[in-house]
């Protein structure tokens, strides 16, 4: 079930701090302010003890972002157990509660320590439930934040695993054809034969499919013109679809897949039963998880709209498990993107696949001609069946790369790196202890890769990679094994810190 992540875990721990103390009292305190274990909305600390392993650990095992908080910050806020030992370490006279407390709110459970057997403690923390938190869950993640981030500004020069836009596209021939399309600028754009297109590759009628501006248009569509109540979002997945509904006023429930399940559907019975629209990514975004079909059709129920987000579906080999074309299932609103595989992220085209009610409750809310020319041309050429036949070898190619790509990580799991598998996408989730540091290593070597702690469901040891050319994997592999080696280790000190 979804639970409201309405509460904020401060944390302090000594170094060396285990993961299994760490989280056992997390979970104790959280029982203690009697919510599940779901309610976490994220980890606090302070920043000396951003990367120490057991919190890091902890956030990652919750599958929640850990933000850190410099002494000075956690030293402006008022606690109830300030410890002039904490300060003497540290700089703050608090570290859990003030931690807990920093953005605000109501400390449900003050500062707790560990209980270890024949031992001193080692970790405290306190709970706190977020300002304005009793009406609904808060995000605790960045949704906004997506891979184009990571290569932007001082980025630019960087080789990019961190978008997931198929390298060395779009193809001289679909530049052309866009080209091509310049001369009628002056026209309204004409949508009907594209529309005409797309149908035809899916073996549907037109007024089951809508053009849009990319399959972020849509995410904002179904958002606005649906009338639903009670909307659910799996997760880790693509966060545009929360954030647009959030835009629109709704609030979103979660359900948030465990990494120990593979972050795969454990039934239908993990959704609500009220939940009246239900968006999950097919393949995953980030997880690159590939759900077998039935399982999401598993999920549609009478009254409710299933949102299947299949924009990489194209660079699965044969597009096994694809619900596009289906008529049978009830509800089903099937979404896909050109942009991926044919490198017109710039250009913006995608398209709704969806019963002619639904597809005619989301036109009218759309501006007029909300594709443009060029965009309705690249489309009729992305879906004829010499496309069709390029997108297939693609997939192949990325098969056969990811897979090399997966077997150099395997190398690499002495430093703790575990990819999610097996990986069906055309990018890799991957667990990397310390991957803050990682990643800014990674990139003064040359590379940006995505962060993953701005996915609900995933903490802060998390990346995502784009699969490239082995070439390009091989540099990347060796790179990672580079900045893992020089990582630095724990901070340094002997007392906890509270």
């Amino acid at each position: 079930m979804a639970d409201a992540q309405v509460l904020v875990v401060g944390v302090g721990a000594c170094e060396g701090a285990s993961l299994e103390e760490v989280l056992g009292l997390v979970r104790d305190a959280v029982g203690e302010a009697g919510f599940p274990e779901g309610a976490v909305a994220e980890l606090a600390t302070v920043d000396v003890k951003a990367e120490e392993p057991g919190i890091v650990g902890t956030a990652a095992r919750l599958g929640v972002p850990l933000v850190a908080y410099s002494a000075a910050e956690l030293a402006e806020v008022t606690v109830p157990n300030p410890s002039a030992r904490s300060s003497a370490a540290v700089g703050t006279p608090s570290v859990a509660e003030a931690a807990a407390l920093r953005g605000g709110g109501e400390l449900l459970v003050p500062k707790r320590k560990s209980a270890p057997v024949g031992r001193p403690p080692m970790a405290t923390c306190a709970v706190a439930r977020r300002d304005g938190a009793s009406g609904g869950p808060g995000t605790g993640h960045d949704l906004r934040h997506h891979g184009d981030a990571e290569v932007r500004d001082d980025g630019a020069d960087l080789t990019d695993l961190a978008v997931n836009v198929r390298a060395d596209t779009p193809p001289a021939w679909l530049k052309e054809v866009i080209a091509a399309s310049l001369d009628g600028l002056a026209a309204y754009p004409d949508g009907r034969a594209a529309r005409e297109a797309v149908a035809a590759r899916h073996g549907l009628t037109p007024d089951r499919v809508l053009l849009t501006s990319g399959a972020a248009e849509a995410f904002v569509l179904l958002a606005r013109a649906l009338k639903v109540r009670h909307p659910v979002v799996v997760h880790p997945q693509f966060t545009e679809p929360e954030a647009a509904l959030r835009d629109a006023g709704h609030e979103v429930g979660r359900v948030l897949l465990r990494e120990e399940n593979g972050f795969r559907l454990e039934g239908p019975a993990v959704i609500p039963e009220e939940a009246d629209l239900v968006v999950i990514g097919n393949p995953t975004n980030p997880t690159s998880v590939l759900h077998p079909a039935a399982s999401i059709a598993a999920l549609a129920r009478p009254g409710r709209i299933l949102v299947v987000d299949e924009a990489f579906m194209d660079a699965v080999p044969g597009e096994r498990e694809a619900l596009a074309g289906r008529t049978d299932v009830p509800g089903l609103v099937v979404l896909r993107s050109l942009t991926k595989t044919w490198g017109l992220a710039g250009l913006r085209i995608g398209y709704v696949l969806a019963s002619p009610d639904v597809i005619s409750a989301l036109a009218q809310a759309q501006p007029l001609w909300p594709v443009s020319t060029p965009a309705l041309v690249a489309a009729r050429a992305c879906v004829a069946p010499r496309a069709l036949a390029e997108a297939g070898h693609a997939a192949h190619r990325v098969a056969a790369d990811r897979a090399h790509l997966l077997a150099g990580l395997a190398e690499l799991a002495p430093f703790g790196v575990c990819a999610v598998g097996p990986a069906e996408g055309p990018f890799v989730l991957v667990r990397v202890p310390g991957a803050l540091g990682v990643r800014a290593r990674l990139r003064g070597r040359g590379f940006a890769v995505r962060r993953g702690d701005t996915f609900p469901g995933l903490g802060p040891d998390w990346i995502r990679l784009a699969v490239r050319d082995r070439a390009t994997s091989d540099r990347f592999l060796a790179t990672l094994a580079a900045a893992l080696g020089g990582a630095p280790g724990a901070p340094s000190g002997a007392a906890p810190v509270s």
